[in-house]
């Protein structure tokens, strides 16, 4: 038995010193440091499946889909279209508002 226990004495002082720990360190910033770190690459892969998704995934299951059904993607209409507005100088929306109110009065009942 004495050979097994010098052995695994022998084990745990090369795993502390190949890992760079010492018994007279504390771990806990150690500790900190690498779970903030897995943390920060954890995120920095998931921003790029989610990157992928967005550019490559959708794109091509919306086409794959559109090709299937028939249709052309790039045919369809926009849900939302811009109004362009028109120039107006202050004279016509003195004329518009004048006439409005005008309206208004013909068609209000008389008491």
């Amino acid at each position: 038995m004495g050979a097994s226990q010098s052995m695994t004495l022998l084990l745990m002082l090369d795993f502390f010193e190949a890992n760079g720990i010492s018994p007279k360190e504390s771990l806990g910033p150690h500790i900190h440091t690498l779970e903030s770190l897995i943390k920060k690459r954890i995120n920095a892969v998931m921003a790029v499946i989610k990157d992928i998704e967005k550019n490559q995934t959708k794109p091509t299951a919306a086409m794959m889909h559109a090709l299937f059904e028939g249709e052309d993607p790039s045919e369809k209409k926009p849900l939302l279209t811009e109004r362009k507005q028109t120039a107006k100088t202050l004279e016509s929306e003195l004329q518009h508002w004048i006439k409005k109110k005008e309206a208004q009065k013909h068609q209000e009942p008389k008491k």
